[in-house]
């Protein structure tokens, strides 16, 4: 497996593999958990060869946000990313993605963009997609793999794909979840003891979620919201972000309950920010994730 820090050194190693091979790519912020293993696992079955990044991207984080603190540990993602048969994880540095003088950045808008997690965290987007750009335009990848779990952020990226003709297919693959169904991310480094077990409410409130929208077709999507605010609100640990119900074609609130939708959440719980979702396909069925067999 080779380690590479600098975009010369990828883009020379993409230009090594000829044209007949399909590249995977794996974009990462690090601190790997059992999802990113899983989109790598998919990405090497399907693939010649597999590239990953891992990259803590400070166009992403707000000023009062964790980037500071955001947890890392380089050699043990290394070891694990070996151990996944990836071929190159390319590592680079802030001053190669954005060097001195760097003005150029993706700037999406609409209430894809501005709206749930947009709104909370304002520029967000402007460096998920500025940064996606930049490693796709490096990597080349025939497909690009991400987790339904950041769901706002992939129909981002799968929005900018299209306006800019990216040859790049998108791999999305449902969340992967701890036993007690929460959502893996690598912010769950930061719950211990009994903030760990609150956690575990995100999941419960979008279950009710669910439920209220199973139960009652057709009828406001308000009940559903009022079902997963109140699930949250009872557990004096978690503090609510925001509960949004949208439409997965335009991204506007939807007024009633009928597929497709998208039930967003966000919530604080103890010093980690946490967000989830239960995505409704237009033919009715859930993607509610998957409960892991293994973590690394």
């Amino acid at each position: 497996m080779r380690v590479i820090t600098t975009i010369r050194e990828i883009m020379n190693a993409r230009a090594e593999w000829s044209v007949s091979q399909q590249v995977g790519f794996v974009p990462t912020m690090g601190y790997l958990h059992e999802g990113h293993l899983t989109l790598a696992r998919q990405a090497r079955r399907e693939n010649d060869v597999l590239i990953t990044s891992i990259y803590v991207n400070p166009a992403q984080f707000g000023p009062r946000e964790d980037l500071n603190t955001y947890p890392r540990d380089l050699p043990r993602d290394l070891r694990l990313l070996e151990e996944e048969g990836v071929d190159v994880v390319f590592v680079p540095a802030s001053e190669e993605m954005y060097p001195a003088g760097f003005v150029t950045y993706v700037d999406p808008t609409g209430a894809l963009a501005e709206q749930a997690e947009g709104a909370s965290r304002p520029g967000h987007f402007r460096g998920v997609a500025t940064v996606v750009l930049k490693l796709f335009q490096i990597v080349r990848p025939h497909r690009a793999y991400f987790g339904q779990k950041d769901g706002q952020q992939v129909a981002v990226i799968a929005r900018m794909v299209r306006d800019f003709n990216l040859p790049a297919q998108l791999r999305i693959l449902p969340t992967v979840r701890e036993a007690d169904g929460l959502a893996m991310s690598s912010r769950n480094a930061y719950l211990l003891g009994e903030d760990r077990i609150a956690a575990r409410v995100l999941y419960k409130a979008l279950q009710a979620g669910r439920a209220a929208f199973e139960a009652n077709p057709g009828e406001r999507a308000s009940l559903a919201a009022k079902a997963i605010i109140d699930m949250v609100q009872a557990e004096p640990r978690a503090r609510l972000d925001y509960v949004e119900i949208r439409d997965t074609h335009d991204f506007l609130l939807k007024e009633t309950l009928a597929a497709p939708a998208l039930l967003l959440i966000a919530a604080h719980v103890g010093p980690a920010r946490l967000i989830d979702n239960f995505l409704l396909r237009e033919d009715g069925t859930w993607d509610t994730g998957i409960i892991a067999t293994s973590q690394d």
